[in-house]
C-alpha cells in the first residue's frame, strides 16, 4: 500500500507507546470487562482507568475487535424485519417529540447496537419509505453515510452524523482512520528497513511485477530474527487475538509461507503471547520492528521472490 502524509515522528512515538503483548489470562480479563461497554468516547476513558498499564491504542484495538464480534453475534436479531420496523417507528416518534436531542444515538445505546450500524438501518428504512418501489442501493447508502448532507431529511442527516462521529468501531469515519493508520505503520516499517540498509520490494512493487496476494514486504535477501530466517514481513496495525490471528493464518500467512518461505508478522498494538507458537512452521510474531536482526549478507544482487528461498539455503550451507 502507499504511505500517507503526516507526522512520522508522531507515528513513531505512538508505536513505541502502543507495543504490548499480553498473556491469555489478562486478555480474557480485558475482554470480559468489555462485554457491557458501548462504543463511545466515554468507554475508552473507562478502559484506561481500569487497565492503566496497557497502552490506550492497544485497549482500543482490543475493544474494537471484541465489539465487532458482539455485533456479528447479534446481527440476525437486530435485522429481523419486525425489529427493524420497530426501530424505525421509535426513531420517527422520538425525533418528532425531541428534534434537538441525539435520539438516534440514544436508541443505539438502548438496544445495544452500533450507532453507525443503526444509522444505516434507519437510513435504509427512510429511503425505502420515500421510494417503496426502488430498494436503496449499497453505493447510495454508503455515500449518504459518508456525506450526511446528501440525505433529503435534514433532521435525519444530523442524527446520522451524530451516530457516525460518536461510533469508535464502525462507520465511514472509523474506516478512514483505520486505513490511514494501516498505511502509516507500513510507512514506519519501510523507514525501519531503509535505516538498516535492507533491500526489499513492497506491495506496490510486487503488484507491478504481476504478483497478487502478497505480504507488505519481501526481503530481497533474508534476515534472521531470534535465530529464525525471515523472507517476508507483514504489518498489522491492530492487536493480534485468537480470532483475527487464525483468520490471517488461513487467508494470508500460510499462503505467504508456501510461496516465499518463513516470515515475520508485526502486530504493532500487541498480541496474545501464546500465539507466537508457529516459529517452527515459519511464522514469527513481534509487537515492534525487531532490534536484534542479523543481516545474512550485504550488497546482494537483485533477486525475484521465487529465488529467495534458494538464496537462503545457499547462504546457510
Amino acid at each position: 500500500m502507499d504511505s500517507v502524509s503526516g507526522s512520522t515522528s508522531a507515528a513513531l512515538a505512538e508505536k513505541q507507546e502502543s507495543k504490548m503483548k499480553i498473556c491469555r489470562a489478562e486478555y480474557r480479563s480485558v475482554s470480559r470487562f468489555i462485554e457491557h461497554l458501548r462504543p463511545t468516547r466515554q468507554c475508552m476513558d473507562t478502559l484506561k482507568t481500569q487497565f492503566p498499564h496497557l497502552p490506550p491504542s492497544t485497549l482500543l484495538s482490543i475493544f474494537s475487535q471484541e465489539y465487532q464480534k458482539r455485533m456479528k453475534r447479534s446481527f440476525a436479531r437486530h435485522h429481523a424485519p419486525d425489529v427493524v420496523s420497530g426501530y424505525y417507528q421509535r426513531y420517527r416518534s422520538e425525533a418528532q417529540t425531541r428534534p434537538t436531542d441525539p435520539v438516534l444515538l440514544e436508541l443505539a445505546n438502548q438496544v445495544d447496537l452500533s450507532p453507525a450500524l443503526l444509522a444505516r438501518v434507519i437510513l435504509e428504512c427512510f429511503l425505502q419509505e420515500c421510494e417503496p418501489s426502488v430498494p436503496a442501493s449499497r453505493p447510495v447508502l454508503n455515500n449518504m453515510l459518508r456525506e450526511p448532507y446528501l440525505i433529503p431529511d435534514l433532521l435525519l442527516a444530523k442524527h446520522v452524523e451524530q451516530c457516525t462521529v460518536n461510533d469508535c468501531c464502525y462507520g465511514p469515519l472509523v474506516d478512514c482512520i483505520k486505513h490511514a493508520i494501516g498505511l502509516e505503520h507500513e510507512d514506519i516499517l519501510r523507514d525501519k528497513l531503509r535505516e538498516r540498509n535492507l533491500s526489499f520490494l513492497d506491495e506496490n512493487q510486487l503488484r507491478a511485477k504481476g504478483y497478487d496476494k502478497t505480504p507488505d514486504i519481501i526481503l530481497e535477501v533474508p534476515i534472521a530474527v531470534d535465530g529464525q530466517i525471515v523472507h517476508w514481513i507483514e504489518s498489522k496495525a491492530s492487536f493480534g487475538d485468537d480470532h483475527s490471528h487464525q483468520t490471517y493464518l488461513n487467508e494470508q500467512f500460510w499462503s505467504y509461507c508456501n510461496r516465499f518461505g518463513p516470515g515475520l508478522v508485526i502486530y504493532w498494538y500487541g498480541f496474545i503471547s501464546d500465539l507466537d507458537c508457529q516459529r517452527e512452521r515459519g511464522i514469527v510474531l513481534k509487537d515492534d520492528f525487531p532490534s536484534d536482526i542479523v543481516t545474512l549478507c550485504h550488497g546482494p544482487p537483485r533477486v525475484e521472490p521465487e529465488a529467495i528461498q534458494l538464496s537462503c539455503r545457499t547462504l546457510l550451507s
